[in-house]
């Protein structure tokens, strides 16, 4: 089953509500994470494309970007002939059809009351209540599971609990650079609230009082949305996305807006690269950057991001927490910064696989507005057991480093081989059977490529207004960049890169027939591979590399969450890797 493109009932309203240069900025090109797009090293027709060729193939698009921006753009524009060389040696049967489809929309409002997240079977996945700590601010790194317990015992207020994350996003961020916007007295509003309601006996479950930040692309009521770039910086809705309004119903306290990187790429955003908190002088990674980051520094008690094509999987990796990428359709969007349309994916980063799965049974199910959500109930028992899985290994990818692997991490890999090693110990000994597995033998880096075509179409009035230009990424991969060459994809390639996909899809799909989930390292090639057939992943913390986190990640069939957080879970308990903590000044 493909990943589908059907345009979202209240879309019109959405953009109606926009300054005119806004409306056309709700998406942009996803790269592979950090900031290099996940690009095949190919050698372009010798024909090599100049700027006065691009000169003159603009007059078609009726633009006039100048000479400096043509050559800007000059590169990328002859890698991306060369991936649609490679897309066009790709045998497509006749009777494939694009990964995408189009259906008429309805005439809802986007900014009315959303329909609530349908009822699932979820236990209890709170622990009993510890005793009150001396100090608040031991509670920092707790997960949700405790926080929880502690505030439905009303040992912790909701209170205490987010005036104590609010003064660590104060102290830490200087360094950090996580926060986009503090919502301090909104948030203090909100846990006084809580603590009202379960008081008089009205409790919300598991989240009721949870303070949490959220990643700067989802529309937040009265409070700027400024998608990480200059542009935006001062944009401001008058309505709130699904996703906000289903953590309030589910009584969470939201204390900030946490950067992303400039246009949802990378760690970098327009006033400073967000930090990892084991290392500042390193980036956090992206484009969920600042959640990753927050939630590693205990800053909140969870964090909800976005990804397209990593922006969970890495940054939660390179920080060391716990990040869902759930399937493609299973969260609505509405409200949130469309990155591409076919593409994209909001899920929680935690610090625990239980706290994935609370955050993510408050957020999934249709909302009556994202027509791409599926009505698929999400269900997990809390199992952990591993016994008589089938769990597929991407052996290639245990063997050794990435073929572009920097020095640096070839010189890391025996102690991340090691622990990867470790991690497989542990399911063997949990009892499951190991099945090695290969992935897709099809170009999925020249598809993704290929579909910057959607970023291009959904900014099209930035470049051409030239508010491009106040991004402040200026190099060759940075986003103003993408969208430029982006301008330069033809349509009939882009529909060929979509038939490509389902292709894959196809084959990733028969991949699971002979497993339940695959395990490989969160730099696989194959987190490209399951963003364009939607299939879920979660990375969950597996060691310490020269002191920086590396984590394991867990992928499974479409729909499946359940068996990704059970196999993940496994492996986080049988280890402490999750319970170890960056030690901030």
């Amino acid at each position: 089953m493909a990943s589908t493109d059907r345009p979202r009932r209240g879309r019109r309203a959405f953009l109606k509500q926009l300054p005119g240069a806004v409306a056309a900025g709700l998406a942009a090109p996803a790269l592979a994470e950090g900031g290099a797009p996940a690009q095949p090293a190919v050698a372009s027709d010798p024909a090599a494309v100049t700027a006065d060729m691009l000169g003159s193939a603009q007059q078609v698009s009726g633009l006039s970007l100048p000479p400096t921006e043509l050559e800007q753009a000059r590169p990328l524009v002859e890698r991306n002939r060369a991936n649609i060389a490679l897309l066009r040696a790709v045998a497509v049967p006749s009777e494939t059809e694009p990964a995408f489809s189009f259906r008429p929309s309805g005439g809802a409002s986007g900014s009315g009351a959303t329909i609530p997240a349908p009822a699932v079977d979820l236990p209890e996945l709170t622990t009993p209540a510890p005793a009150r700590p001396a100090r608040l601010e031991e509670l920092a790194f707790a997960p949700v599971t405790t926080l929880a317990a502690l505030v439905r015992e009303r040992r912790v207020s909701s209170v205490e609990l987010t005036r104590m994350y609010l003064d660590r996003l104060k102290h830490h961020d200087p360094v950090l650079n996580c926060v986009v916007t503090l919502m301090e007295s909104q948030a203090l509003a909100e846990a006084e609230s809580a603590d009202r309601e379960m008081a008089a006996g009205r409790y919300r479950g598991p989240l009721h009082g949870i303070p949490y930040g959220i990643k700067d692309l989802f529309a937040t009521k009265g409070v700027p949305t400024t998608w990480g770039a200059q542009p935006y910086a001062s944009q401001v809705f008058d309505y709130d996305a699904t996703v906000v309004t289903r953590l309030r119903e589910a009584g969470a306290v939201l204390m900030a807006k946490l950067s992303t990187g400039e246009l949802a790429v990378g760690d970098l955003w327009f006033r400073a690269r967000t930090r990892n908190p084991w290392n500042p002088e390193k980036g956090s990674s992206g484009s969920s950057a600042g959640p990753a980051s927050a939630a590693a520094a205990g800053l909140v008690g969870f964090a909800v991001g976005t990804e397209t094509g990593g922006s969970i999987i890495s940054p939660a990796a390179t920080c060391g927490v716990v990040g869902l990428r759930p399937t493609y359709g299973r969260v609505p969007r509405t409200g949130c910064m469309t990155l591409r349309w076919t593409l994209d994916k909001a899920g929680p980063i935690t610090r625990s696989i239980a706290d994935a799965a609370l955050v993510l049974q408050a957020l999934a199910g249709p909302d009556g507005h994202d027509d791409t959500v599926g009505s698929e109930p999400f269900s997990w028992n809390g199992s952990r057991e591993v016994r008589g899985l089938r769990i597929g290994v991407v052996t290639g990818e245990f063997d050794g480093p990435p073929d572009d692997a920097s020095a640096e991490e070839r010189q890391a890999w025996p102690l991340r081989k090691a622990h990867l090693d470790a991690a497989l110990a542990v399911y063997r000994k949990g009892g499951a059977t190991f099945v090695p597995v290969s992935l897709p033998d099809l170009p999925a880096a020249a598809v993704y490529a290929i579909l910057n075509a959607e970023a291009g179409a959904m900014f099209d009035e930035l470049l051409r207004s030239g508010g491009i230009n106040e991004l402040i990424d200026k190099g060759t991969n940075g986003r103003a960049n993408q969208l430029r060459a982006a301008r330069f994809i033809p349509a009939v390639d882009y529909i060929r890169a979509q038939r490509v996909r389902r292709l894959l899809s196809g084959r990733m799909n028969a991949l699971f027939d002979g497993i339940d989930a695959f395990l490989a390292p969160s730099s696989s090639t194959s987190v490209t591979m399951t963003n364009l057939t939607g299939h879920p992943a979660a990375v969950v913390p597996a060691g310490l590399v020269d002191g920086l986190p590396m984590a394991l990640m867990v992928t499974g069939p479409l729909w499946r969450e359940d068996l990704v957080l059970r196999i993940a879970g496994a492996f986080e308990s049988a280890t402490d890797w999750h319970e170890r903590h960056p030690a901030l000044g």
